[in-house]
């Protein structure tokens, strides 16, 4: 598979799920615009090395962005300043837990606006310069919480089964004219951010790694794995390929089985 020519936007990828689609994109030989809302030495780097390292003999190229994904308007400017939009994945995501009556507005309103409204922001922009060149792929990040649901998430839940909802509209609007739209729903990832909180729940539980990440941390995750990065990423590049030509305005869970029982 080949994705020479192409240009993807990734919001929300200097790290994570983001940055691991981004590393399968280039490796397609998409050149790639990583974003994220820092604008530090490290994230232009970062850029620089996933192209040192990918763009192969394509002549592909990494460029990073800075944009704030909870602002309509940078949002908007992000597909702008791309210049050009073949490929757009919205992965840009936060998390609050709370239960609904002790919900902090500024909470939800960030959560809505960075893992939704975002999404609809980019994407309005992005279709007109897929239309004109009769092509077009948009993968949205949702979650196996874009198909059920957990306590203490409201916000998040309520965003991602909007991105649900966007896609299959997308879908619906686009059908025949060259342009697909589906979201990617993964269950528990093995980021960095994750990684981070083993330690801890190892602490609290008083279990050893392995124990505690079958048992607490993927206890509704059936295969008790973690999905990769690489994984979500090469699901995102399957999706992009010929291969996914008549896949769109569907959900694809990477969830080990969470969204089955």
């Amino acid at each position: 598979m080949t994705l020479s020519g192409k240009t993807a936007i990734v919001t929300g990828s200097n790290s994570g799920i983001g940055l691991g689609v981004a590393i399968e994109l280039a490796r397609a030989g998409a050149s790639v615009v990583i974003n994220s809302y820092t604008d530090r030495k490290e994230d232009h780097a970062l850029a620089e090395e996933l192209q040192r390292d990918h763009s192969g003999t394509s002549g592909a190229t990494v460029r990073y962005i800075k944009a704030d994904m909870s602002d309509a308007a940078e949002c908007r400017a992000l597909i702008e300043k791309a210049g050009a939009c073949d490929i757009l994945v919205n992965n840009a995501g936060i998390q609050h837990v709370a239960v609904v009556e002790d919900f902090p507005v500024d909470k939800w309103n960030a959560i809505l606006a960075i893992n939704l409204s975002s999404a609809f922001h980019t994407t309005a922009m992005a279709l007109p310069m897929m239309r004109e060149s009769g092509w077009g792929r948009i993968v949205n990040i949702a979650s196996a919480h874009g198909l059920t649901a957990s306590p203490f998430k409201s916000a998040y839940v309520a965003a991602k089964h909007g991105v649900v909802g966007l896609t299959k509209t997308v879908a619906l609007e686009t059908a025949g004219q060259g342009i697909t739209c589906n979201a990617v729903c993964p269950g528990y990832v093995l980021t960095p951010l994750v990684e981070a909180q083993i330690p801890d729940q190892m602490k609290t539980h008083k279990m050893d790694r392995e124990t505690v990440i079958r048992d607490v941390m993927l206890q509704r995750q059936p295969s008790r794995q973690f999905a990769t990065t690489a994984q979500i990423g090469g699901t995102v590049a399957f999706l992009c390929s010929a291969a996914a030509e008549q896949i769109t305005g569907t959900t694809i869970s990477v969830d080990g089985g969470w969204t089955a029982l």
